[in-house]
């Protein structure tokens, strides 16, 4: 009987763990789309070579755009996003 008790703690904990993994999964999905969205459809950003990554809220955006107000503008955009919890910003002004 302890043992049956003991596997059945162990599969809830693993399954808790794996609930909890695809939520925040879920979210960085959630927030990486929103992301896309702001960057691409804002006049100041747009046209830019964005990527953009998400790991546990915290969004990464490299890559490169033709002024220093676009570098600026993707950061303060992604901020805005709901659920992102920092911004690391490592666009690079390329004019052209």
């Amino acid at each position: 009987m302890r043992i049956l008790a003991s596997v059945l703690a162990f599969c809830l904990l693993i399954f808790s763990a794996g609930a909890g993994w695809a939520q925040s999964s879920t979210a960085d999905d959630r927030i990486y789309d929103q992301v896309r969205l702001k960057l691409a459809s804002h006049p100041d950003v747009k046209g830019g070579a964005i990527e953009v990554k998400v790991n546990d809220g915290v969004v990464t955006l490299q890559g490169s755009v033709r002024t220093q107000k676009a570098h600026n503008k993707a950061e303060s955009l992604t901020h805005k996003i709901k659920g992102v919890k920092k911004v690391i910003n490592e666009l690079k002004v390329t004019p052209t």
